[in-house]
């Protein structure tokens, strides 16, 4: 008999365009190996997702920058074909704004954790977290909001070049605008010139201290806050490579026992009453020692799949069964194990892995979306050079926005760190 209650389908709801989001193709193998029926709103007409054998119908999302009521007319809408309750998934972080906003409407169509309404929202907003975390007394890097291009030419210089720019709401920055969700700057300059683009981008323009990278600095940590409260399933993992380097995904990670940072992410979330799934980005700072919790996505991390024990248990898969009234099996954790994302990391793919190894598209049981990635990524990376050529010789143009938003101190670092000694990785 299966665990699982294979009745009751899953439905992975993603309105992020990007074709080679591999947490998705991840939920679709974990559950549809378990006889779940998967269901995928979201554009594959150019990923290798739609390729797997698992995917058992994909549904026409909503646009990128829907609001939470046109998401929620959507999902009604795939509801009525599947005609049974199904547990939703969202796979970003616009998406689990939306679903958190819109929870009562969406109910008895579909299953979702019982957390308050506002919660993931407040965590995934990174102005907001820089608040959360000053209230919970969680490391966080300083960070500034400024009111304008020379307010955050200042807070640049306050902070101490290279400082970090993020945009509070990464889900709104529209996709080939040249915008990046986080960069590095290093001039006060060039952060003056990135507050203008502030309208463009759709947030405000957070100006965060540095947290210079290193060995065993990054770090992350995935689970999934039951019923209880109890955090099953995942686990804490060290970030190896990172793409792009500076401040990106995990290219390679792996599964790393951290009691600190396990103790940590499950005070953080306790506190908060979180329930559902998590995925925390965590930082040490080489002179203080402490981990500096740097970004907080309530759905899955891409990389969810590292975190998989010897009962087969995940994240996704957790949650499933904890809103299906299933029992959890207790596995054993895996440490050692590695997770690598062929595209990002062809030569990591290939390395021996004593520990155990998942690749992000290849699977022996499904082997139609890694044969279908490279023709993709191929055409992908040879798109992405024109696009460069043309924009270099034509020059980017600028959106210049009003000045808004007083320049805040949010959060208090316990210690200054000194300059980058690596640029393998920075903070999110």
């Amino acid at each position: 008999m299966s665990l699982f209650d294979t009745r009751v389908p899953a439905v992975l709801l993603r309105t992020d365009r990007n074709p080679f989001h591999h947490g998705t193709l991840g939920a679709v193998r974990s559950l549809g190996r378990a006889g779940v029926d998967v269901h995928v709103v979201a554009d594959c007409a150019q990923s290798p997702v739609r390729a797997s054998r698992y995917v058992s119908r994909l549904h026409t999302p909503p646009p990128p920058g829907a609001s939470p009521a046109d998401i929620a007319v959507v999902l009604r809408r795939v509801a009525a074909r599947i005609a049974r309750p199904a547990v939703l998934i969202p796979m970003d972080d616009a998406c689990a704004v939306a679903v958190g906003r819109m929870r009562a409407e969406l109910a008895p169509a579909y299953l979702l954790p019982d957390l308050p309404i506002a919660l993931p929202e407040r965590v995934a907003d990174k102005a907001e977290l820089a608040d959360v975390c000053a209230s919970l007394d969680v490391p966080h890097p300083e960070t500034l909001v400024p009111d304008g291009p020379a307010e955050a030419a200042r807070a640049a210089w306050r902070l101490g070049l290279p400082v970090v720019a993020k945009w509070s709401r990464p889900w709104l920055v529209p996709p080939g605008g040249g915008l990046r969700s986080t960069v590095l700057v290093r001039s006060a300059r060039e952060a003056g010139e990135l507050y203008r683009r502030a309208e463009e981008a759709g947030s405000r323009l957070l100006l965060q201290e540095f947290l210079p990278p290193g060995p065993d600095r990054d770090w992350f940590f995935h689970g999934y806050a039951d019923r209880t409260g109890a955090v099953r399933a995942g686990g804490p993992g060290r970030k190896t490579r990172a793409r792009p380097r500076g401040a990106g995904l995990t290219a390679v990670g792996r599964w790393t026992p951290n009691p600190q940072v396990q103790a940590l992410a499950e005070r953080i979330t306790g506190e908060l009453g979180y329930r559902g799934i998590l995925d925390l980005d965590f930082r040490r700072c080489g002179t203080t020692g402490r981990y500096h919790l740097l970004d907080f996505n309530p759905r899955p991390g891409a990389q969810f799949r590292l975190f998989t024990d010897t009962a087969g248990l995940d994240v996704v898969r957790a949650l499933h069964l904890d809103l299906t009234h299933r029992t959890l099996p207790d596995g054993a954790p895996q440490p050692g194990r590695a997770f690598v994302v062929e595209n990002y990391a062809p030569l990591s793919a290939l390395r021996p892995a004593p520990g155990g190894r998942e690749l992000a598209w290849h699977a022996p049981d499904d082997r139609a979306p890694g044969r279908a990635l490279w023709n993709l990524w191929g055409r992908h990376v040879t798109a992405r050079l024109l696009d460069r050529l043309r924009r270099s010789k034509a020059g980017r143009p600028r959106t210049w926005a009003p000045a808004r938003a007083r320049v805040v101190r949010q959060a208090t670092s316990p210690g200054r760190s000194g300059r980058p000694d690596d640029d393998r990785a920075g903070s999110r």
